[in-house]
């Protein structure tokens, strides 16, 4: 049965953030709050943390999975970042946008898409995702908190838990934060390429 922890959204108690911390080094599957949503999240490099992911999601192979990240220096170790692009990334982070970009080696291949070797990345706005991430000091791998069939997000912390308590190894209580996806932006290639319109303004994307 998973564990349920009320996490301040402006001043997460740093008890529960380590305690947290500790739960996903250990190989747990965590359901926290971003700036966009509700999340499921792992530790970067635990395979069967991935496959329960995987099997809760109903995802295969294809799948593009974002590693969030904590600044823009964290997401450099992880892709392949031109000057044009760390310019965008630069005025956009942190912030409700998940970027495509080609995987550097760091990146383990079961995360990457099969074909294109690419990898979401993205830097959340969110007190609570921030801590997580500067307690475990490395990106965590996630996807957006959504059962198969559903349209929308899971929204309520008490719903998730109740609907997924064996699956899941700690649900982060947050408060509200919103259901409209990020907005995805591709960078692969030399122009910007809007996959997504979700949150945040993407006019600085757009190209005539």
């Amino acid at each position: 049965m998973s564990q349920f922890f009320q996490i301040h959204p402006d001043n997460p108690q740093s008890r529960l953030i380590n305690q947290a911390v500790d739960i996903i080094r250990k190989g747990g599957v965590v359901v926290y709050p971003t700036d966009s949503g509700y999340a499921l999240g792992c530790h970067l490099g635990d395979k069967r943390a991935l496959e329960t992911i995987r099997r809760i999601r109903k995802l295969d192979a294809k799948h593009n999975f974002t590693l969030i990240c904590r600044d823009l220096s964290e997401l450099g170790n992880y892709a392949r970042v031109d000057n044009s692009a760390y310019r965008l990334l630069k005025n956009h982070t942190p912030g409700p946008y998940t970027f495509i970009l080609k995987a550097t080696s760091e990146v383990p291949k079961r995360l990457m898409h099969p074909k294109r070797k690419t990898i979401g990345l993205r830097v959340p706005e969110n007190n609570i995702t921030r801590e997580l991430l500067a307690g475990l000091n490395e990106p965590m791998m996630s996807v957006t908190m959504m059962l198969p069939g559903d349209d929308q997000p899971m929204t309520d912390p008490y719903e998730i838990r109740q609907t997924l308590e064996h699956e899941l190894d700690l649900v982060i209580d947050g408060g509200y934060c919103g259901m409209e996806p990020t907005s995805v932006i591709d960078l692969v290639e030399d122009t910007p390429e809007i996959i997504r319109r979700g949150q945040g303004d993407v006019s600085h994307f757009e190209v005539d």
